[in-house]
């Protein structure tokens, strides 16, 4: 019979081997495996780990002789701030979270002093099982240095490896001075959790009552290492041939329900932490406090686990209740920012693929982790959201635009957590959008079009320009409003034609968009005639009496088929004189309303001579009589006051009761547009 491992085996065993053999597997997925005829003096695992770190180290070196170090990296929308992802990528141990019991809580089990005197046996045996590693590892010594002996080359490599060795050994050392104690009892609980018998609803109760009547109570522990092995393994499986310590369903459903719903209020009762209260000046108070290390650990086992049980469940219900518990507790997650990234990790996840209320609650609670923890926190998962947030907008219908729309209303609202380093970021990637406007600029290449042609583009730019309209009045953002405005323009002067007609309105509305939110007069007019022009042209056939109908909502360019069709005719028109009302209805109590409305009138007019379709052109009338009648209300006005047009602040204040009632006619009109817009665009 196999003896067991001593306590300084397991712990290398547990920090050292387990990160060998992820290393292992990595590298054989680049370089072949061949067998080391220089390693017959070490183990064979030893030997092949040393032969691929050489073999890897005299690849790359190579590598950089032949290229001059230099490295080609195509750039995708999909992969955009991609580097710092694996700063979520940390996994759990089985061992995180669990906490050493009091031999005298009450446990009803007629298995218990078995298991004690198995224990008792096992300590004995220590020592022998040190003696044979320390054996051990003075053979592989000296089989080391005989090798080195032969091989001057490996030699050499194993000296530069060295500086590594080191660092690894100072780490170890520090781990052990700091944390010496918690780690013999990690250990020691590691040695006796698969040997726990199943702990019946009785002894639950039990437990529960001890915890109601007396919060610092022994049972506690028990009960959340009870917490955190049904956040490992659910309720009826077993691990390693051992029986799972749930009994019953009934023991499942209560130890959740008992811990989700009582933790919190427990550890602010021990803890003296008031509702409502600042996280960061409260934590820092706890810290220096004797009252946080004996409940620091518990609160730290219960977020381990509940955020383990996040990833163990599947029903809505149960994931909705878990993220309220932790909404509860998230002021203790200041004090643990490793389990703040794993947790939102995860939020992520049913943020962007979950149901509604899911998406909502994970959100809710990522953006409360996010104003909690350090600003290189709140970088590293706005850069998170905004690659799962592209990722999304690859493929947009009608039956995702909702789910698009709260994505991104839930990006911004992270962003407003700090403007500053949202600024920077928005910058960065406004830098790489021009780039691709540039590029395709230059080539005219099909490619390079199909680069800005896309949702994923589209939703991006639309992204950073409702970012500076929220935030342009109280933050100094001109040069991200000058890009933008750039980048925009950019755009629309690559794509010509009919069919680009979407895309050219999505464009001209995130114009419209800008000027009303930083108050420049942006020039969309002509913008908007070039597409009436193009409605012109194609006007005058009709395809069929039944047509299929069209959403320009979800749509970048029209199919050719489509172009001549009297749906797409008139959603055309529809749109670009809503375009044009959004622009005359933020001027039309401006002073400059007459010169500012005298081409766009007369080139309307041209539009509306040249519709052939009845519905086309009874809705530009309609808009000119609306925009004409508007525009002598203003000259009126104009009229009868004596400030001059260098007199900044009168011009400001002129019609500004009107304005804010909104009493003009034109005002009403574009409320009305707005709302059938709406109900246009609602109808499936």
């Amino acid at each position: 019979m196999a003896k067991k491992l001593g306590k300084r085996a397991r712990k290398f065993a547990r920090k050292g081997l387990q990160t060998v053999e992820k290393q292992k597997r990595k590298q054989r997925t680049f370089f072949k495996r061949k067998p080391a005829p220089r390693g017959r003096g070490l183990s064979a695992d030893a030997a092949d780990e040393a032969e691929e770190n050489f073999n890897h180290d005299r690849t790359v070196s190579q590598l950089d002789q032949n290229d001059g170090g230099a490295y080609l990296v195509e750039t995708d929308m999909s992969n955009l701030f991609g580097e710092d992802e694996e700063e979520f990528n940390d996994d759990f141990s089985d061992s995180d979270g669990y906490l050493s019991e009091d031999a005298e809580c009450p446990y009803i089990s007629e298995c218990k002093n078995e298991n004690n005197s198995r224990d008792d046996t096992a300590v004995g045996t220590f020592q022998e099982e040190n003696a044979e590693i320390k054996m051990q590892i003075s053979k592989q010594k000296k089989k080391l240095d005989k090798l080195l002996a032969k091989d001057e080359e490996f030699a050499k490599f194993l000296e530069s490896r060295r500086y590594q060795l080191e660092r690894y050994d100072s780490m170890v050392s520090d781990d052990e001075e700091e944390g010496g104690e918690d780690e013999e009892e990690e250990e020691e609980e590691l040695e006796e959790q698969p040997t726990r018998q199943p702990v019946t609803r009785t002894t639950l109760d039990v437990w529960c009552w001890l915890v109601t009547e007396n919060p610092n109570s022994p049972a506690l522990w028990s009960i959340l290492n009870l917490y955190h092995d049904t956040s490992l393994y659910g309720a009826f499986t077993s691990r390693n041939d051992k029986p799972a310590r749930i009994a019953s369903p009934e023991v499942y459903s209560r130890v959740i329900n008992f811990v989700l719903s009582e933790a919190d209020g427990i550890f602010r009762t021990l803890l003296g932490v008031p509702e409502d209260c600042n996280a960061e000046r409260i934590i820092v108070k706890l810290k220096n406090s004797k009252e946080w290390l004996n409940v620091g650990p518990l609160v730290k086992s219960y977020l381990t686990s509940s955020v383990k049980l996040l990833n163990q469940i599947s029903d809505s219900m149960l994931l909705n209740f878990v993220l309220s518990r932790l909404m509860a507790s998230v002021v203790f997650l200041h004090a643990f920012s490793s389990l703040g990234r794993r947790l939102t990790k995860i939020l992520l996840r049913f943020w962007s693929t979950g149901e509604e209320q899911l998406s909502t609650s994970s959100f809710l609670l990522m953006k409360e982790v996010a104003s909690l923890l350090s600003s290189d926190y709140l970088k590293i998962c706005m850069k998170a959201m905004y690659r799962t947030l592209i990722a999304r907008c690859k493929f947009v219908e009608e039956s995702n635009l909702k789910r698009i729309d709260f994505l991104k209303s839930s990006f911004l609202e992270i962003t407003s957590l700090d403007v500053q380093q949202s600024y920077l970021f928005a910058v960065s990637s406004l830098q790489q959008l021009a780039g691709f406007v540039k590029q395709a600029s230059k080539t005219k290449k099909k490619e390079d079009l199909m680069k800005i042609n896309n949702w994923q583009y589209i939703n991006c730019l639309n992204l950073w320009v409702k970012f500076t309209c929220l935030n342009y009045k109280e933050n100094n953002l001109q040069q991200l409003f000058d890009m933008a405005v750039r980048v925009i323009f950019g755009v629309i002067s690559l794509f010509t034609g009919p069919r680009f007609l979407p895309l050219k309105l999505k464009c001209v509305q995130m114009l419209n968009d800008l000027s009303l939110s930083s108050g420049h007069f942006i020039p969309v007019s002509s913008l908007v005639f070039e597409c009436l022009d193009f409605i012109g042209e194609v006007t005058g056939k009709v395809d069929g009496a039944q047509e299929p109908r069209i959403k320009l909502s979800s749509l970048l360019q029209v199919p050719k088929n489509l172009l001549k069709s009297r749906q797409y005719q008139e959603e055309c028109a529809r749109s670009c004189i809503e375009v044009l009302s959004a622009h005359f209805s933020q001027w039309s109590y401006h002073v400059s309303l007459p010169e500012l409305s005298t081409i766009p009138l007369i080139l309307l007019k041209r539009s509306h001579e040249k519709a052939t379709a009845e519905s086309v052109s009874r809705f530009i009338k309609r808009f000119i009589d609306q925009a004409e009648q508007n525009r002598d209300f203003i000259q009126m006005k104009r009229d009868g006051v004596s400030f001059s047009p260098n007199d900044q602040t009168s011009i400001n204040n002129f019609l500004l009761l009107e304005k804010s009632n909104a009493r003009s006619s034109f005002s009403q009109f574009y409320a009305s547009m707005l709302q059938n817009s709406k109900t246009r665009n609602m109808v499936p």
